[in-house]
């Protein structure tokens, strides 16, 4: 699920309402410049300044590179122990394997030990020193000036990126204990599926079936295409989806072990609207941030322009070009002959493409309990998966070596690491029953994770280009990894990938899905920042229109259903603000990814090409995906594609 933290910068220079009268120094390097637009009265006088420069501009190759040797080892240490101690707090909050969260507990996952970082750095005017002789360059002169640039000169302009704005401490802890509030709110939102009745009074699933929303009640949905009976089912949960999304669902049917009710029906008192209550508050903590980057002045600028390092306009073109595409409809008649039936909103999630939807999950989820009863066991067989991909038995040892595997209160997600010294963290639920199929295929996704966060720190030539570009090409990782979750069990052989018509079908209908999601999160928050003032219930209504509004335009079509509020439902949207948008751009990453390592000659050549890949590091989103395959991100193979499967004389 998620994620690669960013903690090396996200804004452009910002400028303090306290700064001194400096003078001019436009004819100064530009990192001098850059410097003085951040210095304040209370940082000392121009003559300070001044002397800052005099003492530490480094004016000779040798001695800016001893100095930038010398930041990457201070942040490396600095980034690794407030990683470590970040996750050595949220222990009790995050992972099964620890005693009930205690009131500190709570109190204490939403602490951040980086939330004074800034401050320090610029009282203590290393931060001074560091924008001086590595200045920062913007997102189009990264991608015009980088492509001639070495891989020491990419990694000096990566340290340019760490100090680019002056938000107080406050400001940053206001929005670390937003965040993890609204995590802790998700990650405890648990419908009991034996709970649930029909309108006649029958029960559908055992007792002991807890589904986390959203992303365990849509597995559950995926998982009855392949029963006979399952389209019951399908529409209840499709039916629970919406009352969580419309803050209609019954607030004892949270999390709720005794509470008994009926979907369709039921009228008991509704949960007050803090769903939509998480999102603002983590608005609200952004709204404090905005004053401090006029440059890149909403969390939304920020988040695209400066973290995901493409703007936001550009991405909801791109996906309104392939969820407004005519291959839709043709993939969709395909969908509709398969089930031999008209389509539903939820066949949005259509999970017939892949190649263990014929398979009976209940038979999968036996094998997988038998293979890994609980974390150790998974963690024993990475090596063995690792080789199956083609890795080297040395490589895999190494790589799995740094990767820990921990039981997780949530539904799964894959903790980076920050340093050398530290492994990357593999959080998946596992039952006491052992690891069940769907577990297994989320902890397959959170591997290919890992295994990304590994090779491009341990392996990486430069610890300031650690990391990858977005979150994107991460996801992008994970999902290469995930469609290969039945071909990675003992025995199994590697499949043909993208060579697989259902393969290509399967990616297709991924991105279909997940831009219109997408597309959702990210007018919402164009939304928030149009109405701050607006309240919960506001914002709820809001969406909801939102949501309707996309639904109609490009998924009415061919699914159905006039104004359906299905696309809001994604957890996602709560916990992870603006973060939806890199599942899309990452499928659109991996697919040029899979035809590209299509080209492997073998499983060897396909983990080696792979690996080369993820150890290109943090270079910008472009950059990365020329230097990769060749090309800049784009949809036209996955529509190349499809093309091409309905030209054959027998159409897929």
């Amino acid at each position: 699920m998620k994620v690669k933290l960013i903690l090396l910068g996200c804004v452009m220079l910002a400028a303090c309402s306290s700064k001194t009268s400096m003078k001019s120094y436009e004819s100064a390097p530009l990192g001098v410049q850059q410097a003085a637009a951040l210095w304040t009265a209370e940082d000392g006088s121009q003559e300070a300044f001044d002397q800052l420069v005099a003492d530490y501009y480094c004016t000779t190759d040798s001695a800016r590179q001893a100095l930038f040797e010398s930041l990457s080892r201070i942040f490396e240490k600095m980034f690794e122990s407030a990683d470590m101690l970040t996750v050595e707090l949220l222990r009790p909050t995050q992972l099964t394997n620890t005693s009930e969260p205690e009131s500190a507990d709570w109190i204490m996952s939403g602490y951040s030990p980086l939330a004074h970082f800034s401050d320090d750095m610029f009282a203590n005017k290393l931060a001074f020193i560091t924008i001086m002789n590595f200045p920062h360059y913007t997102l189009e002169e990264k991608n015009t000036l980088g492509k001639n640039w070495t891989r020491q000169e990419w990694a000096y302009a990566r340290m340019g990126d760490v100090f680019t704005a002056r938000v107080p401490a406050e400001v940053n802890r206001q929005i670390a204990q937003a965040n993890a509030d609204a995590e802790n709110y998700i990650a405890d939102y648990n419908i009991y599926m034996g709970n649930l009745r029909t309108e006649d009074g029958r029960q559908l699933w055992d007792e002991d079936k807890v589904l986390l929303s959203h992303w365990n009640l849509r597995d559950e949905l995926k998982a009855q295409y392949a029963k006979e009976d399952g389209q019951e089912k399908q529409e209840m949960i499709y039916q629970v989806m919406q009352r969580i999304v419309d803050q209609t669902i019954p607030q004892q049917a949270i999390n709720g072990a005794d509470f008994v009710w009926k979907p369709y029906s039921d009228a008991s008192k509704s949960e007050p609207y803090t769903r939509y209550e998480k999102i603002l508050d983590i608005a609200h903590a952004y709204f404090a941030e905005d004053p401090y980057c006029p440059t890149m002045p909403t969390g939304i600028i920020r988040n695209f322009e400066g973290g995901v390092e493409i703007p936001a306009a550009d991405l909801d073109s791109l996906f309104r070009a392939l969820v407004g595409s005519e291959q839709v409809a043709k993939v969709a008649g395909t969908i509709r002959e398969r089930l031999g039936r008209d389509l539903r909103p939820y066949d949005i999630w259509y999970d017939g493409f892949k190649a263990r939807a014929s398979l009976n999950e209940d038979e999968l989820t036996a094998q997988t309990r038998n293979l890994y009863p609980d974390a150790n066991a998974f963690a024993a067989d990475m090596p063995r998966m690792l080789q199956q991909m083609g890795f080297y038995a040395e490589d895999a040892r190494n790589i799995a070596r740094h990767i820990a595997v921990e039981p997780a209160r949530g539904s799964g997600h894959a903790w980076p690491c920050m340093g050398r010294k530290e492994d990357a963290r593999l959080r998946t639920r596992i039952p006491a029953s052992g690891m069940d199929y769907k577990g297994y295929n989320i902890a397959v996704h959170e591997f290919g994770h890992c295994v990304e966060q590994v090779l491009d720190m341990y392996f990486i030539d430069h610890y300031m280009l650690s990391g990858v570009p977005n979150t994107a090409y991460t996801e992008a990782s994970a999902f290469l990894w995930q469609h290969r979750d039945l071909q990675l069990l003992p025995g199994a052989k590697m499949g043909n990938g993208i060579n697989d018509p259902n393969e290509v079908l399967d990616q297709f209908w991924s991105m279909y899905e997940i831009m219109g999601v997408s597309l959702v999160d990210m007018s919402m928050w164009q939304w928030i920042y149009a109405h701050p003032k607006a309240n919960a219930k506001e914002l709820c209504e809001a969406t909801l229109s939102i949501a309707k509004a996309i639904w109609n335009q490009y998924y009415e079509p061919v699914l159905g259903e006039h104004d359906c509020i299905l696309l809001a439902v994604y957890s996602h949207m709560v916990n992870a603000p603006m973060y939806l948008p890199n599942y899309p751009l990452g499928h659109i990453v991996q697919f040029q990814l899979e035809e590209h390592l299509a080209q492997s000659a073998n499983q060897m050549e396909f983990a080696q090409e792979y690996a080369r890949i993820y150890k290109l590091g943090r270079l910008t989103p472009k950059q990365w995906m020329i230097e990769a395959v060749g090309e800049a991100p784009s949809i036209d193979p996955i529509l190349r594609a499809v093309d091409k499967l309905y030209a054959a004389p027998q159409k897929p």
